[in-house]
């Protein structure tokens, strides 16, 4: 129970229209969970902007509880790979798999169903995925051979070989990319990695 509902508990808060000791759920939306974007939403913002800036899209189901899921966000994040992850592409986030009673997270709308039409329902987290800019799959974190068990979706990149099929992916949507860009993530990855 945060202060807020413990002060309207106590009777300590009140309204003009109510008397000292009458509870008034005036917060009570501070305990529900936020109404995220819906997928449609994300996905419509991230074409057109793809399309108009001629990049690929990155898309990442996610869950607050994961813990290679903030991971992952932090590789997007970091000074020395956030840049080079976006001058290829345009990132684009959804909340999946969050806990019923969990009162501060929700899933994004919608986002399960695109997690299942992408053939990721069952991948874990994060499932990650390369789009064109009309929404089409370039590549998807499913190792098809190289990992420990291959076919699996490899989640955040930590291991020598799920390390190599996400070089691979990036390099499949994002041809362009340098050999010194591809490096510097790469090295990135290995150094924060685990065997």
């Amino acid at each position: 129970m945060n202060a807020i509902s413990l002060f309207l508990a106590a009777g300590l808060l009140s309204t003009p229209q109510a008397g000292p000791r009458t509870i008034v759920p005036v917060f009570a939306a501070i305990d529900t969970a936020p109404t995220l974007p819906s997928a449609d939403d994300v996905m419509s913002q991230a074409k057109t902007r793809a399309a108009a800036e001629h990049k690929n899209i990155l898309l990442v189901f996610s869950a607050s509880w994961c813990g290679p899921c903030r991971m992952f966000e932090a590789f997007l994040k970091d000074p020395e790979t956030g840049p080079i992850m976006d001058k290829y592409f345009v990132d684009a986030r959804l909340d999946v798999g969050e806990k019923p009673d969990d009162t501060r997270h929700s899933n994004s709308p919608g986002a399960e169903a695109l997690r299942a039409s992408l053939k990721g329902a069952d991948a874990g987290y994060p499932f990650i995925l390369f789009l064109d800019p009309t929404g089409k799959p370039i590549v998807n974190s499913f190792c098809p051979s190289g990992c420990t068990p291959p076919g699996e979706n490899i989640g955040y990149p930590a291991t020598p070989g799920e390390i190599v099929w996400f070089m691979k992916m990036v390099h499949q949507a994002a041809p362009a990319i340098s050999a010194k860009e591809a490096k510097v993530i790469q090295a990135w990855l290995e150094k924060r990695g685990h065997a």
